[in-house]
């Protein structure tokens, strides 16, 4: 019998090199996998579905369900628990150093810059402001467009509250000037601006000690903010039952791979110095399996997410559920 041909197209990840060299094989596929830039393959399978298994946002992924639920726009996509991206948020708020924003609560009555309103970092922190600090979406005046290139837009139509102030910065400008000009107060962005990796004596981050923040904020809640999921076409998934699992499966293989290459100390596999003993201290906070794929395994993360996702109206009308927006049988997994 035939292999089932897929093309994939994830980032780089060491997590996912197994799957793309072969090392890790999707039972009953023969995968293509293609070798995309993140920004295009988000691009790419939101516009023109462009892939059969894709990494994606996972904001981008809800308001797309969201639109499919409620307003019957049909969306090609359908997730498995696969987080290829986690990063931690606290340090992705960077303001002003002569504004006089030196806690959280000093960021209301701001004007603050995001490249898409709706992007998951964005998400993640305006969540955390609003659950840890008090500090609400409207208690801030937003505007979007291009952290360093103008004209970009939201990926995805948006219905946002009505308390809520959005307005497009101007065709010919970008975030990372106007937070160093002064025309911004707040700048959230999941990548670090110009202004700022460039010394701007003008910018900070609000949390200097960014690192620690977030292992208190781990300790508190056991949230590993998750970024990306992975997306397998529809069509594909209705016609071969087998196909999400199976997938679901090779990727929780090369990750494994690609955690035990970090404690290696024979000979660094990463280019790191102390790579090892990294791990060791992460493995003491997070547990080892620090990184987890899965519904039960990420029931925290998940929570806060699609909680933050629908205080921000970005979910439509109703909460998601986890079972709503993972393919069913990825929900769980066989034990012996």
């Amino acid at each position: 019998m035939s292999k089932l041909p897929l093309t994939i197209a994830t980032w780089r990840y060491d997590r996912v090199r197994a799957l793309r060299d072969g090392t890790v094989p999707i039972d009953g596929c023969d995968p293509n996998y293609l070798d995309v830039d993140l920004e295009d393959i988000f691009f790419r399978a939101f516009r023109h579905s462009d892939f059969d298994v894709s990494e994606m946002s996972f904001s981008t992924y809800l308001l797309s369900l969201g639109r499919e639920r409620d307003l019957g726009v049909e969306f090609p996509y359908r997730a498995i628990p696969v987080f290829l991206s986690r990063v931690f948020r606290h340090s992705g708020i960077y303001v002003r150093t002569d504004a006089g924003i030196k806690e959280p609560a000093d960021l209301k009555g701001r004007t603050a810059g995001v490249p898409e309103y709706q992007m998951t970092a964005a998400v993640w922190i305006r969540g955390i402001l609003h659950s840890e600090y008090g500090v609400a979406p409207a208690d801030m005046t937003w505007v979007n467009g291009g952290l360093e290139q103008p004209g970009r837009i939201e990926k995805t139509p948006m219905a946002l509250p009505g308390d809520l102030s959005l307005t497009p910065i101007g065709p010919d400008k970008t975030l990372s000037d106007m937070l160093e000009t002064g025309e911004i107060d707040v700048l959230v962005s999941a990548r670090a601006p110009s202004c700022y990796k460039s010394g701007s004596p003008n910018v900070t981050r609000l949390f200097p000690d960014f690192r620690q923040a977030e292992k208190d904020y781990f300790k508190k809640t056991g949230v590993f903010p998750m970024m990306h999921v992975i997306g397998l076409r529809k069509s594909l998934v209705d016609a071969h039952p087998w196909l999400a699992a199976n997938v679901f499966e090779a990727f929780i293989k090369a990750k494994a791979l690609a955690q035990s290459d970090l404690t290696e100390v024979g000979a660094l596999k990463v280019m790191l110095p102390w790579v090892a003993q990294e791990a060791e201290e992460t493995i003491k906070l997070m547990g080892e399996d620090f990184w987890p794929y899965g519904v039960a395994e990420n029931k925290a993360a998940l929570d806060a997410f699609l909680q933050y996702h629908y205080e921000q109206g970005l979910s439509g009308k109703e909460k998601f559920r986890p079972e709503d927006i993972f393919v069913p049988s990825t929900l769980e997994r066989s034990k012996m």
